[in-house]
């Protein structure tokens, strides 16, 4: 089952550009004063500083070494290369950093479960809500596992997004076992024949393994109530945390079935080169970005944009 693909609104990855905004002046604006017109030609030097650059908008020093490399590679026999070229060269790096294009969300199975994880402060919550509300205008709908019980605040954030979103919010006293309100939400979604339970999860316990045993535990229970469930986990990451945030992403993915990234608060930074790092070191494909803090403020994530709104 493949959900239906909701009616775009008009300017809707035009979003996408203007959260990258930041970055793009920034970037744009430098390597424009580095790399001079594009029939100019580049010296060993100027890559070099080009590579600085890339490690300044956050795309890691890795992935800017690993870049630039196959700029200089690119250009063999064609000493020096141009601007113009080098530029190209770049583009096209990037653009192989990411999953192929034409990624579509696969529903087999009825509710499609989704487990949304992340530390504290990255935006799980707004994610869970501006998905809610993308998957209510596919026609779909939604009901929503508040399985933070930790924390008071998240259950009473997603109430107030479950009701502009239109998604029907189950939850439980605060400290009750995060799996047992799962448990509920599927018994709920079984019975009420929605299509899609996104479930909260907590961002912070007394020890990460404990932060993670919890995650497993609720993972096994939606297996035990719905085949192959769950179908995503979502790992949510904040852009504005840059590097720090891969240090994060890495805790859960040795732990955790991750299937795809949301990059939130991509709006906030001028290092949105953290979104190429995340691919590039990861290796987990980038499903959304948010852009803002509106209900439709949640962009697929799609590589061509990116690489154009950032490079300019």
């Amino acid at each position: 089952m493949n959900p239906s693909k909701p009616k775009e609104r008009p300017g809707y990855f035009g979003r996408l550009k203007r959260a990258l905004q930041s970055t793009r002046r920034e970037l744009s604006r430098r390597m424009n004063e580095l790399l001079g017109p594009r029939e100019s030609p580049i010296s060993p030097e100027q890559l070099e500083e080009l590579e600085y650059l890339l490690i300044g908008a956050d795309l890691g020093v890795e992935t800017s070494e690993s870049l630039v490399a196959k700029i200089r590679q690119g250009g063999r026999g064609k000493r020096p290369i141009s601007s113009g070229q080098a530029r190209k060269l770049l583009a096209s790096e990037l653009l192989e950093l990411f999953e192929a294009p034409g990624w579509r969300e696969e529903w087999v199975a009825k509710p499609h479960v989704v487990l949304v994880v992340g530390v504290n402060g990255v935006g799980k919550t707004t994610t869970i809500g501006k998905l809610a509300h993308r998957y209510a205008r596919a026609g779909k709908s939604a009901i929503v596992s508040a399985s933070d019980t930790f924390r008071a605040a998240a259950v009473e954030q997603l109430s107030v997004w479950c009701r502009r979103s239109r998604a029907e919010l189950i939850m439980q006293r605060g400290g009750t076992d995060p799996a047992a309100v799962l448990h509920d939400a599927l018994q709920a979604a079984k019975a009420r024949n929605k299509d899609v339970l996104l479930a909260d999860t907590a961002g912070r316990l007394h020890t990460k393994r404990n932060l993670m045993e919890e995650v497993k535990k609720m993972a096994r229970v939606a297996g035990r109530l719905v085949p192959g469930a769950p179908h995503d986990v979502y790992l949510v990451l904040d852009a504005t945390t840059g590097q720090n945030g891969l240090i994060q992403a890495r805790e859960f993915l040795t732990t955790l079935g991750v299937t795809g990234i949301v990059v939130t608060k991509l709006d906030g930074t001028a290092k949105g080169g953290i979104v190429a790092a995340i691919a590039s070191q990861l290796k987990i494909p980038i499903r959304f970005v948010g852009t803002g803090e509106g209900l439709d403020d949640l962009a697929p994530f799609d590589r061509q944009t990116f690489v154009d709104s950032i490079l300019g």
